[in-house]
């Protein structure tokens, strides 16, 4: 098991670091390393069976150790003692205020934030604005007591990206930053980029172990596919390949016994819609004449299961953690709005957790099983498929009144408003905790990688 050791500053020695006893590291080691500095340094073992690093102040100084750092990881390769992880999450959109330096999503931060010392990183937050690349350091902000401070320190051993949205991870500047950092420095990087619904599609479709949870997708190409799939279905969806927050959703519907069709949706100003057309030309005419459809995909409709009526799906947060394995991390019932074209909350759905749906099944156990296995096998195909290194997903997935397991979208960087209902609030510092944690093993495995060498290990 991986352990942590707090941190100690001690002034009776200089240019010394004392780790536990109990480490399993032979001696002498030359040089210590905190993010990307090092510097030489006597290393020793406690004399009294303390389970505690003491580092020397000037130490401290020298290798630029912020005064936050308190639980923190030790690695070792064959000449140098690592102490991390130091953890650098990676956003835009700062204020100049020192109160809520990144505006309303200040709270979000702070509370990731304070998990630090139980995930045993040193984790700060930081722009593109606040590295100096001279001298190789970072004006980072820490929350600590209540409040947000900066500090120097060095580049972090691993960066894990917060940027909000896909028009400020395009900005020049945020690309110059994310290419540089991560190609000069070698910085392992994770969760970059947003996922596009169909290029998850297909390259899902690639991997025979989850082919049976994709509801039949494609890039939108003429009316006549949106005939065919209505004729197979009964309803399909039409959503923006890039979107979020269920905006751009349309739900179509064809009656057999009115032989009419029908069209879910909500407004420009956030109104929910239904309307009705006697044939889908003039529907799709109507609706969709004045938009790009090349921006948009086609999704087969499922027959869901339903709460007092009202069609049901689920969140599933799924995390790496510190040993590089994947987790389940949270499950969430969504409950559709009356009239709404999707579950989420800002569409008018609620919240429940599994357990309290026993007006629908007397299995939740079963059910939420179901969903584990789903997501944990989706989770493993999805990162043997994407590019660069996946530490966490947020899944949209449902059950058909038949028990089958569907997944309708991925999320890189996952919404947390799921969260605010009571129930699910010990899953939140869950999930925060292992998005920081995972940062542990992807510092070991990169200090192997850097090494060329199996013997870095981690105390």
């Amino acid at each position: 098991m991986k352990k942590l050791y707090p941190i100690e500053y001690i002034s009776s020695v200089e240019n010394t670091i004392f780790i536990p006893e109990a480490c399993e590291v032979a001696l002498p080691l030359h040089y210590v390393s905190f993010g990307t500095k090092k510097t030489a340094v006597i290393i020793q073992k406690q004399k009294n069976a303390k389970n505690i690093i003491s580092i020397s102040n000037d130490l401290k100084s020298t290798l630029q150790l912020p005064d936050y750092s308190s639980n923190i990881h030790l690695f070792f390769d064959s000449d140098t003692l690592y102490i991390g992880p130091l953890v650098g999450i990676f956003t835009c959109g700062f204020h100049t205020g020192r109160a809520k330096p990144i505006g309303e999503r200040s709270l979000i931060f702070s509370k990731l934030l304070s998990v630090q010392k139980t995930a045993g990183v040193i984790a700060f937050l930081f722009g593109e604005q606040h590295i100096n690349w001279e001298t190789q350091t970072i004006n980072g902000l820490f929350y600590e007591k209540g409040q947000w401070e900066v500090a120097e320190i060095p580049f972090p051993n691993v960066i894990y990206d917060r940027i909000p949205n896909r028009k400020s991870e395009n900005l020049p500047r945020i690309q110059r930053t994310k290419k540089r950092l991560q190609q000069e420095f070698l910085i392992p990087w994770y969760n970059p980029g947003f996922f596009n619904k169909l290029d998850i599609y297909e390259r899902l479709l690639q991997e025979n172990s989850i082919s049976d949870y994709l509801p039949e997708t494609h890039a939108f190409t003429s009316f006549s596919m949106v005939e065919r799939m209505l004729s197979n279905f009964g309803h399909v969806y039409i959503k923006p390949k890039n979107g979020s927050l269920g905006k751009g959703i349309y739900q179509l519907l064809y009656d057999r016994k009115e032989e009419m069709y029908y069209i879910r949706f909500n407004d420009e100003k956030g109104e929910k819609r239904l309307q009705k057309f006697e044939t889908l030309e003039t529907l799709m005419n109507h609706t969709f004449s004045k938009m790009n459809m090349d921006n948009f995909i086609i999704q087969q409709g499922i027959h869901l299961i339903r709460f007092e009526q009202k069609p049901i799906d689920f969140r599933v947060h799924t995390n790496k953690n510190k040993d590089g394995v994947w987790e389940v991390t949270a499950i969430a019932a969504k409950i559709a709005g009356n009239g709404s074209v999707t579950t989420h909350l800002n569409k008018g759905g609620t919240i429940k957790a599994v357990e309290e749906l026993t007006a629908i099944s007397t299995d939740t156990e079963g059910m939420l099983q179901k969903l584990k296995n789903a997501s944990l096998k989706i989770s493993k195909a999805l990162e043997k498929q994407i590019n660069g290194i996946i530490g966490e997903i947020g899944f949209d997935i449902g059950i058909d009144r038949k028990g089958r397991v569907w997944l309708f979208e991925a999320n890189s960087k996952p919404g947390r408003s799921i969260f605010k209902y009571p129930s699910l609030k010990k899953y939140d510092v869950l999930t925060r905790k292992l998005s920081l944690e995972h940062s542990v093993y992807l510092m070991e495995q990169n200090i192997k990688k850097l090494e060329g060498s199996t013997r870095g290990h981690l105390l």
